[in-house]
């Protein structure tokens, strides 16, 4: 399916772009078993950003599959999910950095999804201070009894081949995604791939 945009960010890479309201977003895993971080804000300006409290307060979940729309700090519907292959999506992991490397699992100098976040918001006028808490498609994160986390964080990648999640786009956004570099946790399978990106008329 081709579409608006229709491109591969290649493995540890990065992207970023304008999604128009009514247009879909849509991810690809293409090889599976890889974590892709996102973030939105509002188009232009840029200063109304996704909000995890809000998306996960309205959707009564820590898990985003379809049918859960991903709201801003000002309440408002930014992209909802239309459909859904992998079935259930992070919202509570953030993403990786030098810093977290470092702290989690003692390596140094190993940068991150935030450090692709910086690139390219900067792009766009944005800086550290644009960097929330982000949505982590195709990453499943346990919470078990009493809110204990796994020790790693994720669970080993479990997304095949050709999964996808379609964003429709609710307002104007930018959109900002890492196609996650890690090697210490599970969330890659130690062997970070390739995504296709796609932005497509709505149906």
């Amino acid at each position: 399916m081709s579409g608006v945009i229709d491109i591969t960010v290649p493995a540890g890479g990065s992207w970023s772009g304008v999604v128009a309201r009514g247009r879909v977003l849509r991810v690809v895993d293409l090889e599976g078993r890889q974590g892709v971080d996102f973030l939105c804000y509002g188009h232009p300006g840029t200063e109304e950003r996704y909000h995890a409290a809000n998306t996960l307060k309205k959707a009564g979940t820590l898990r985003l599959t379809t049918g859960h729309t991903l709201y801003s700090d000002a309440a408002r519907a930014m992209f909802t999910v239309v459909a859904d292959s992998y079935g259930l999506h992070d919202t509570i992991a953030g993403c990786c950095s030098a810093p977290s490397n470092r702290l989690l699992y003692g390596v140094e100098n190993v940068p991150g999804c935030r450090e692709n976040f910086l690139k390219e918001l900067a792009r766009h006028g944005l800086g550290r201070e644009s960097v929330v808490a982000n949505v982590n498609f195709f990453c499943d994160v346990p919470v078990h009894e009493g809110g204990r986390l796994e020790p790693l964080t994720f669970r080993p990648a479990t997304s095949r081949p050709g999964d996808h999640v379609d964003l429709r786009a609710d307002m104007d956004c930018l959109a900002v995604i890492s196609n996650c570099p890690q090697v210490n946790n599970p969330c890659t399978a130690g062997s970070p791939t390739p995504i296709r990106v796609l932005v497509i008329e709505g149906g």
